[in-house]
Protein backbone atom coordinates (compact mmCIF):
# COMPACT_ATOMS: atom_id res chain seq x y z
CA UNK A 1 0.00 0.00 0.00
CA UNK A 2 1.14 3.81 -0.72
CA UNK A 3 0.08 6.80 0.01
CA UNK A 4 1.51 9.98 -1.85
CA UNK A 5 1.74 13.29 -0.16
CA UNK A 6 4.13 16.47 -1.24
CA UNK A 7 6.28 14.43 -3.97
CA UNK A 8 7.16 12.07 -1.39
CA UNK A 9 6.01 7.87 -2.14
CA UNK A 10 5.63 6.25 1.42
CA UNK A 11 5.99 1.96 1.21
CA UNK A 12 3.95 -0.60 3.71
CA UNK A 13 7.47 -0.16 5.86
CA UNK A 14 7.38 3.07 6.35
CA UNK A 15 10.03 4.17 4.42
CA UNK A 16 9.65 7.34 2.19
CA UNK A 17 11.67 8.36 -0.86
CA UNK A 18 11.47 11.07 -3.03
CA UNK A 19 9.30 10.80 -6.28
CA UNK A 20 11.86 10.89 -9.09
CA UNK A 21 10.62 13.68 -12.05
CA UNK A 22 8.45 11.43 -14.35
CA UNK A 23 9.18 7.93 -12.77
CA UNK A 24 6.38 5.85 -14.15
CA UNK A 25 3.60 4.41 -12.20
CA UNK A 26 4.44 1.10 -13.76
CA UNK A 27 8.17 1.14 -12.52
CA UNK A 28 7.05 1.87 -8.68
CA UNK A 29 4.61 -0.68 -8.75
CA UNK A 30 7.29 -3.60 -10.18
CA UNK A 31 9.69 -1.85 -7.43
CA UNK A 32 7.52 -2.64 -4.77
CA UNK A 33 6.26 -5.98 -6.13
CA UNK A 34 10.26 -6.94 -6.00
CA UNK A 35 10.85 -5.29 -2.89
CA UNK A 36 7.91 -7.00 -0.90
CA UNK A 37 8.38 -10.65 -2.77
CA UNK A 38 12.15 -10.81 -1.98
CA UNK A 39 11.34 -9.98 1.33
CA UNK A 40 9.13 -12.66 1.72
CA UNK A 41 11.32 -15.57 0.32
CA UNK A 42 14.34 -14.27 2.29
CA UNK A 43 11.89 -14.24 5.45
CA UNK A 44 10.34 -17.42 4.95
CA UNK A 45 14.10 -19.67 4.35
CA UNK A 46 14.83 -17.49 7.64
CA UNK A 47 17.41 -15.81 6.22
CA UNK A 48 19.09 -12.43 7.58
CA UNK A 49 19.25 -9.50 5.07
CA UNK A 50 23.36 -9.62 5.92
CA UNK A 51 23.01 -13.39 4.96
CA UNK A 52 21.37 -13.05 1.94
CA UNK A 53 23.62 -10.37 0.47
CA UNK A 54 26.58 -11.96 0.95
CA UNK A 55 25.46 -15.28 -0.69
CA UNK A 56 24.77 -12.94 -3.48
CA UNK A 57 27.57 -10.80 -3.57
CA UNK A 58 26.12 -7.73 -2.87
CA UNK A 59 26.06 -5.21 -0.03
CA UNK A 60 23.74 -5.37 3.07
CA UNK A 61 22.82 -1.32 2.57
CA UNK A 62 21.85 -2.41 -1.34
CA UNK A 63 19.76 -5.68 -0.58
CA UNK A 64 18.14 -3.02 2.09
CA UNK A 65 17.18 -0.98 -0.37
CA UNK A 66 16.24 -3.03 -2.74
CA UNK A 67 13.82 -4.39 0.22
CA UNK A 68 11.85 -0.85 0.76
CA UNK A 69 11.50 0.27 -2.89
CA UNK A 70 14.28 2.84 -2.77
CA UNK A 71 16.07 1.53 -5.85
CA UNK A 72 15.94 0.03 -8.69
CA UNK A 73 16.82 -3.32 -9.44
CA UNK A 74 18.76 -4.32 -12.46
CA UNK A 75 18.23 -7.59 -14.38
CA UNK A 76 21.21 -9.36 -13.50
CA UNK A 77 20.71 -8.39 -10.02
CA UNK A 78 17.17 -9.85 -9.59
CA UNK A 79 18.85 -12.45 -11.65
CA UNK A 80 21.41 -13.45 -8.19
CA UNK A 81 18.19 -12.55 -5.79
CA UNK A 82 16.53 -15.55 -8.15
CA UNK A 83 19.45 -17.94 -7.80
CA UNK A 84 20.33 -17.12 -4.11
CA UNK A 85 17.31 -17.74 -3.18
CA UNK A 86 16.32 -20.95 -5.22
CA UNK A 87 13.26 -19.47 -7.00
CA UNK A 88 12.80 -18.46 -10.70
CA UNK A 89 12.34 -14.81 -11.66
CA UNK A 90 9.37 -14.71 -11.86
CA UNK A 91 8.25 -15.19 -8.66
CA UNK A 92 10.18 -11.89 -7.00
CA UNK A 93 8.38 -9.75 -9.83
CA UNK A 94 4.72 -11.61 -9.46
CA UNK A 95 2.41 -8.64 -8.83
CA UNK A 96 3.87 -6.29 -10.75
CA UNK A 97 2.03 -6.04 -13.78
CA UNK A 98 -1.80 -7.02 -11.90
CA UNK A 99 -3.99 -4.21 -12.05
CA UNK A 100 -5.34 -3.97 -8.04
CA UNK A 101 -8.57 -3.02 -7.60
CA UNK A 102 -10.24 -0.41 -5.61
CA UNK A 103 -13.42 0.05 -4.42
CA UNK A 104 -15.15 3.68 -3.42
CA UNK A 105 -18.66 4.36 -2.44
CA UNK A 106 -19.45 7.72 -1.63
CA UNK A 107 -21.38 8.45 1.61
CA UNK A 108 -25.15 7.65 1.36
CA UNK A 109 -24.78 6.01 -2.32
CA UNK A 110 -24.74 2.29 -1.09
CA UNK A 111 -26.90 0.18 -2.02
CA UNK A 112 -29.47 -1.60 0.23
CA UNK A 113 -29.07 -5.40 0.11
CA UNK A 114 -31.18 -8.43 1.78
CA UNK A 115 -29.31 -10.54 4.33
CA UNK A 116 -30.81 -13.04 7.23
CA UNK A 117 -31.29 -10.38 9.60
CA UNK A 118 -33.70 -8.02 6.96
CA UNK A 119 -37.05 -9.49 8.07
CA UNK A 120 -36.22 -8.76 11.65
CA UNK A 121 -35.88 -5.15 10.43
CA UNK A 122 -32.21 -4.73 10.33
CA UNK A 123 -30.93 -2.47 7.87
CA UNK A 124 -27.81 -3.37 5.97
CA UNK A 125 -25.82 -1.06 3.31
CA UNK A 126 -23.07 -2.14 1.04
CA UNK A 127 -19.82 0.03 1.68
CA UNK A 128 -17.82 -2.24 -0.82
CA UNK A 129 -17.13 -5.70 -1.82
CA UNK A 130 -13.87 -6.84 -3.35
CA UNK A 131 -12.22 -10.10 -4.05
CA UNK A 132 -8.48 -10.42 -3.87
CA UNK A 133 -6.15 -12.82 -4.70
CA UNK A 134 -7.25 -15.57 -1.77
CA UNK A 135 -10.11 -13.73 -0.05
CA UNK A 136 -13.10 -11.70 -0.62
CA UNK A 137 -14.15 -8.95 1.44
CA UNK A 138 -17.50 -7.78 2.43
CA UNK A 139 -18.04 -4.08 4.20
CA UNK A 140 -21.50 -3.43 5.16
CA UNK A 141 -23.18 -0.64 7.56
CA UNK A 142 -25.73 -2.24 9.80
CA UNK A 143 -28.55 -0.34 11.41
CA UNK A 144 -30.51 -1.57 14.44
CA UNK A 145 -34.02 0.86 14.72
CA UNK A 146 -36.98 1.05 16.87
CA UNK A 147 -37.97 -1.76 14.11
CA UNK A 148 -35.48 -4.02 14.67
CA UNK A 149 -35.04 -7.40 16.55
CA UNK A 150 -32.70 -9.31 17.67
CA UNK A 151 -31.99 -12.43 15.28
CA UNK A 152 -31.38 -15.76 15.22
CA UNK A 153 -27.75 -15.81 15.73
CA UNK A 154 -25.75 -16.14 12.79
CA UNK A 155 -22.75 -18.23 11.05
CA UNK A 156 -20.84 -18.16 8.30
CA UNK A 157 -17.12 -18.91 6.89
CA UNK A 158 -14.50 -16.56 7.58
CA UNK A 159 -13.46 -13.95 9.94
CA UNK A 160 -16.07 -10.84 10.69
CA UNK A 161 -14.75 -7.60 12.39
CA UNK A 162 -17.18 -5.41 13.82
CA UNK A 163 -17.09 -1.57 15.15
CA UNK A 164 -19.79 0.20 16.44
CA UNK A 165 -20.42 3.73 15.80
CA UNK A 166 -23.65 4.74 17.52
CA UNK A 167 -26.06 3.47 20.21
CA UNK A 168 -25.63 0.35 22.57
CA UNK A 169 -25.51 -3.90 22.37
CA UNK A 170 -25.51 -6.97 24.00
CA UNK A 171 -23.67 -9.01 21.14
CA UNK A 172 -23.09 -12.79 21.23
CA UNK A 173 -20.18 -14.78 20.05
CA UNK A 174 -20.28 -18.37 21.13
CA UNK A 175 -20.53 -18.61 24.88
CA UNK A 176 -19.63 -15.17 25.71
CA UNK A 177 -21.30 -11.81 25.42
CA UNK A 178 -20.21 -8.53 24.99
CA UNK A 179 -21.33 -5.22 25.75
CA UNK A 180 -20.70 -3.02 22.80
CA UNK A 181 -20.68 0.89 22.74
CA UNK A 182 -19.46 3.77 20.52
CA UNK A 183 -15.91 2.87 19.30
CA UNK A 184 -15.67 -0.50 20.33
CA UNK A 185 -14.65 -3.37 17.81
CA UNK A 186 -14.67 -6.90 18.02
CA UNK A 187 -13.20 -9.30 15.64
CA UNK A 188 -14.39 -12.90 15.76
CA UNK A 189 -14.44 -16.43 13.37
CA UNK A 190 -17.68 -16.27 11.76
CA UNK A 191 -17.65 -20.23 12.21
CA UNK A 192 -18.81 -19.19 15.94
CA UNK A 193 -22.53 -18.09 16.28
CA UNK A 194 -23.06 -14.79 16.61
CA UNK A 195 -24.90 -11.77 16.82
CA UNK A 196 -26.66 -8.74 18.63
CA UNK A 197 -28.73 -10.80 21.36
CA UNK A 198 -29.96 -7.17 23.53
CA UNK A 199 -30.44 -3.81 22.01
CA UNK A 200 -29.31 -1.60 25.10
CA UNK A 201 -29.87 1.94 22.92
CA UNK A 202 -31.34 2.97 19.45
CA UNK A 203 -30.69 3.26 17.25
CA UNK A 204 -27.49 1.40 17.22
CA UNK A 205 -24.88 1.22 13.81
CA UNK A 206 -22.19 -0.41 13.47
CA UNK A 207 -19.51 -1.67 10.39
CA UNK A 208 -19.57 -4.78 9.79
CA UNK A 209 -16.33 -6.21 7.61
CA UNK A 210 -16.25 -9.94 6.33
CA UNK A 211 -13.30 -11.25 4.77
CA UNK A 212 -14.55 -14.92 3.71
CA UNK A 213 -11.93 -17.74 2.63
CA UNK A 214 -11.26 -17.99 -1.32
CA UNK A 215 -12.74 -21.04 -1.71
CA UNK A 216 -16.37 -19.49 -0.95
Amino acid sequence: MTTEREGLIRNATGIARDREPGAATEELELQMAIAANVRAVRQRYDLSVTELAERIGISKAMLSKIENAQTSCSLGTLARLATGLDVPVTALIRGGDAEREASLTKAGSGPAITRNGTKQGHSYELLGALRGEHKRLECLMVTLSEDSEVYPLFQHPGTEFIHVLEGVMDYSHGRSVHRMEPGDSLTLDGEGAHGPVALIELPIRFLSVIAFPDDI
